[in-house]
């Protein structure tokens, strides 16, 4: 029967990215907040490939992402009949049945695979790292350790152990770990970030900001969201409203709800009569401020006016994609020309960048209406009231209006009762 040859090197980036880390850390030390890897660590480094018989070969490997897990454990499984001694088809074994989660299984695989090579560094790592998703640190460190023994080079190895001895409160030692996880791997986003929670832990602030600095600008999303935190507050750095935003904002692309949350908190702040008004001036100016840095961006940009959008400054100077993105970035900081820019092309979309009844845009509106935003209201109002793009609803849009002027409201009503 042929089948698939299956490499070690293409599953390692799709599988080590999946650390199971963050549950077992922050149930270990509550106080910190739960570790977790956005960015891949480095695959293992010389990673070996399993050697099947001639007729097996294919002359192109298939990426891993493209192959159904099921149709993948199969392939590795026949590896195994193939080729039974194979450390390397025992350990690729291991990393596809800690892929779909059959931890005991993979543990399995990875003592067989070191049993048949115990100098396999890369088997102990797995096996650390698969013990620590079982929440067997104790265990998890020893493997790690064996792997370092074996192979002190091995980045991933120096980096999981700073996980495990995290989990079981040896700070100073995990420390070192990360460290020197950093040493011989300068550009590791996630060891930076993890190294920066645990150095504030100890009360190394000053690091510890500069670190997480370094994380955030390396993509690492709960990095972005604490810098945003460290920007509000002042803490290990000067304070600064208009740079939390942009944080927040950064932490958002990537799906980080939290940052979402403070945002929302923050526009509440701006737009809440009964906060109290300094603290609503501070937000109002916060997002002034990181408006009007976002033309730092965009050098080129021609600015007539303090007041101008920048997203319609970039689409008149047919930067559409620039443009969109600019608009979006605006209206969620509460600009109330970019947002009436964004009501206009919901109607009408705008080539091949944004669709009419752009679902992105009704979001948009959505999240800023329900944080108090009244041309989002008006705009939401309008919509449900006619049914752009969406299934006609009157109550809703007159829910929307409650809290507006009652002459305002009657006026938007009138206009969707109209032609």
């Amino acid at each position: 029967m042929r089948f698939r040859p299956v490499h070690v090197t293409l599953l390692l980036t799709s599988l080590i990215t999946r650390l199971p880390i963050d549950s077992l850390l922050a149930q270990t030390l509550e106080d910190l907040p739960p570790l977790v890897v956005e960015s891949p660590p480095p695959s293992f480094e010389g990673s070996p490939t399993i050697i099947l018989p001639e007729k097996h070969r294919s002359p192109e490997p298939i990426p891993y992402e493209q192959v159904d897990d099921v149709i993948v454990l199969g392939d590795l499984r026949r590896a195994i009949l193939v080729s039974p001694d194979s450390p390397e088809a025992r350990l690729a074994l291991a990393q596809g049945l800690y892929h779909i989660g059959d931890l005991d299984a993979a543990i399995g695989e990875c003592r067989v695979a070191i049993t048949l090579n115990p100098n396999n560094a890369k088997a102990h790592v797995q096996l650390g790292i698969t013990l620590m998703a079982k929440q067997d640190g104790r265990t998890a460190a020893l493997a790690l350790k064996e792997a370092i023994r074996l192979d002190p080079e091995l980045t991933l190895a120096h980096y999981s152990l700073g996980s495990a001895q995290y989990s079981l409160g040896h700070l100073t030692v995990a420390i070192q770990s990360y460290r020197r996880a950093l040493e011989l791997q300068p550009h590791f986003p996630d060891a930076r970030y993890h190294l920066a929670l645990i150095l504030k832990l100890t009360n190394q602030h000053r690091e510890a900001a500069q670190l997480m600095e370094d994380a955030a600008t390396g993509g690492v999303p709960q990095a972005q969201y604490f810098m945003g935190n460290a920007y509000r507050s002042g803490q290990g750095v000067e304070k600064n409203l208009a740079l939390a935003i942009r944080w927040w904002t950064k932490a958002v692309e990537f799906g980080q709800q939290r940052a979402a949350e403070s945002l929302s908190q923050l526009r509440r702040q701006a737009l809440s009569p009964d906060q109290p008004e300094r603290h609503r001036k501070d937000a109002i100016e916060g997002f002034r401020q990181y408006r009007n840095e976002l033309w730092a961006d965009y050098p080129d940009a021609g600015r007539n006016d303090p007041s101008e959008s920048l997203g319609i400054t970039l689409l008149k100077e047919s930067q559409s994609s620039n443009g969109v993105t600019a608009l979006f970035a605006e209206a969620f900081a509460l600009d109330e020309t970019a947002h009436d820019e964004l009501a206009r092309l919901y109607e009408t979309g705008l080539d091949t960048r944004l669709a009419q009844f752009d679902a992105r845009i009704l979001t948009c509106f959505t999240t800023t209406a329900a944080d108090g935003f009244i041309p989002s209201k008006k705009a939401l109002a309008r919509i449900y009231g006619k049914g752009l793009g969406v299934t006609p609803d009157l109550q809703k849009a007159k829910t929307m209006l409650k809290g507006l002027p009652k002459q305002e409201s009657k006026a938007i009503l009138a206009e969707i009762a109209g032609p």
